[in-house]
C-alpha cells in the first residue's frame, strides 16, 4: 500500500512540474506594460482675454516668468500658441502647452515654481494683479495622456516665418465612452496616425482627454508651414487609398458626434 502512495505521489510530482511551465516575467520593449510608462502627460491652458492690456500682461509673465521657472523643473519644452481670430471667433486666446513624465510632475509644478524666487520676482505684476484688474478673463485647463503610437511629444521640422505657419488643433468628440475608445483605437490600431506621418503632417501630439470641458474627447496638433500646405495636406490625407479604406470599415463607423478645429501660430519665445 505504500509503495502505491509513493508511487502515485510520483506521477502528480511529475505532472505539475511538466504541465505548468512558469510564466516568463521579463518585460520587453515591446510590451504594452512599457509602451504604458512612455506615454507623456499634456496639459493644454487655454487663456481668455478681452483686451491687449490682459494679451502683453500674460505675455510678458509667461515669457520672463512662467517658462524659466518651469525649464527649471526640468520642462524644457513647452508650447506657447495664438489663436488666429476670425469672424467667428473672435475672443482672443494663448494656448499654453505642457508635457509631463508622470501625474506626479504635474501635480507639483505649480507648488515648486511657487518657491522660486527668481519666477515671484519676474511674474510679480501678474501674480501679485488686483481683483478689478486681472490678466485674463479666466483660464481653461485640459489633461491629457499621450497616445500608444506617439508616446512622447515632437518637435514639428518647419521652416518659414512663425506668423505663417498652422498649429492646427483638433478636438474630436464622441457620442459614447465606447464610441470614444473607438474613435482612439482608429487613430492607433486602425493607421491614422502612421497616415499622418507618412503625409507630413508634423504632429506635435496626439492625446486622449482625461480631464475637460468637453468629454469624451481626444485632442491632437499637426502642423505646417503655411495654409497653402495645410490644405493641400489635408486634400492628400482624404484622398489617400488608406483613408478610404479605414472609412470604409464597419467597426468605426460614428465615432465622432462633434469636431472643434483651431488654426494657430506660435509665439516668438515658444520651443514648439
Amino acid at each position: 500500500m505504500k509503495i502505491i502512495k509513493l508511487t502515485m505521489l510520483l506521477v502528480v510530482l511529475a505532472i505539475a512540474s511538466c504541465g505548468n511551465p512558469k510564466p516568463e516575467t521579463t518585460a520587453t520593449a515591446e510590451t504594452p506594460e512599457t509602451v504604458q510608462d512612455e506615454r507623456e502627460f499634456y496639459q493644454l491652458k487655454i487663456y481668455y482675454f478681452s483686451s491687449e492690456e490682459q494679451v502683453n500682461a500674460t505675455d510678458a509673465y509667461l515669457k520672463n516668468a512662467f517658462l524659466p521657472a518651469v525649464k527649471k523643473q526640468g520642462i524644457d519644452k513647452v508650447g506657447v500658441f495664438k489663436s488666429r481670430v476670425t469672424e467667428t471667433d473672435t475672443v482672443q486666446k494663448t494656448y499654453v502647452l505642457l508635457p509631463f513624465e508622470s501625474l506626479d510632475d504635474f501635480r507639483a509644478l505649480e507648488n515648486k515654481i511657487l518657491e522660486d524666487s527668481t519666477y515671484l520676482a519676474a511674474g510679480s505684476s501678474y501674480i501679485d494683479a488686483n481683483y478689478d484688474n486681472p490678466p485674463y478673463n479666466h483660464i481653461e485647463s485640459i489633461l491629457m495622456q499621450a497616445f500608444s503610437d506617439m508616446p512622447q511629444m515632437e518637435t514639428p521640422n518647419l521652416d518659414g516665418p512663425r506668423a505663417e505657419r498652422i498649429y492646427e488643433l483638433r478636438s474630436y468628440e464622441s457620442p459614447t465612452e465606447e464610441y470614444y475608445r473607438n474613435k482612439v483605437d482608429m487613430f492607433n490600431a486602425g493607421g491614422e496616425v502612421k497616415l499622418f506621418d507618412r503625409l507630413g503632417f508634423n504632429a506635435v501630439f496626439y492625446g486622449e482627454v482625461l480631464s475637460g470641458p468637453k468629454m469624451p474627447n481626444l485632442m491632437y496638433m499637426t502642423t505646417h508651414p503655411d495654409m497653402a500646405t495645410r490644405d493641400k495636406n489635408w486634400e492628400a490625407f482624404v484622398d489617400s487609398p488608406e483613408w478610404k479604406e479605414l472609412i470604409a470599415i464597419s467597426k468605426y463607423e460614428n465615432n465622432v458626434s462633434h469636431a472643434d478645429i483651431w488654426l494657430l501660430y506660435p509665439t516668438e519665445y515658444s520651443d514648439y
